[in-house]
């Protein structure tokens, strides 16, 4: 069940930072965004350690599966500790109204495609092969 919370976590505060976009006005989309991007990174880095600890090896066409769902993970647990990181620089140094925004936006929305990319992987393991990760 954890391996839901970096998918709905991720895409929903991708979505809140979007809409943020629209309504300038409505300072709590943005900060949203901001929050549910460090609690995607954090339940992301949680599932990585938890799939470390528990999951069996795979051969086959399942274990290729895997593997790339193994690295698109790590490229997803590597982007968004990266965005938390410029994130997190940028609410501490007020700089978020810059333009440097709009780098922390790209980064949020490619951790939002790698981290569907993920489960897109993930999903096709546990429902094509029925194998538990």
């Amino acid at each position: 069940m954890l391996v839901h919370f970096p998918i709905a976590l991720v895409v929903i505060g991708f979505l809140a930072d979007v809409t943020s976009l629209f309504f300038k006005k409505e300072p709590c989309l943005s900060r949203l965004g901001f929050y549910l991007l460090i609690l995607g990174t954090l339940s992301a880095l949680a599932t990585w350690l938890t799939a470390i600890l528990f999951t069996s090896e795979m051969s086959g066409s399942a274990g290729k599966i895997k593997e790339t769902h193994v690295l698109f993970a790590l490229i997803t647990l590597g982007i968004l500790i990266a965005t938390s990181a410029f994130r997190i620089l940028l609410h501490s140094g007020n700089r978020e109204n810059t333009k440097l925004k709009w780098v922390a936006f790209t980064l949020y929305a490619l951790a939002m495609i790698f981290v569907s990319i993920t489960g897109y992987y993930g999903g096709t393991l546990v429902y094509n092969y029925m194998m538990p990760l």
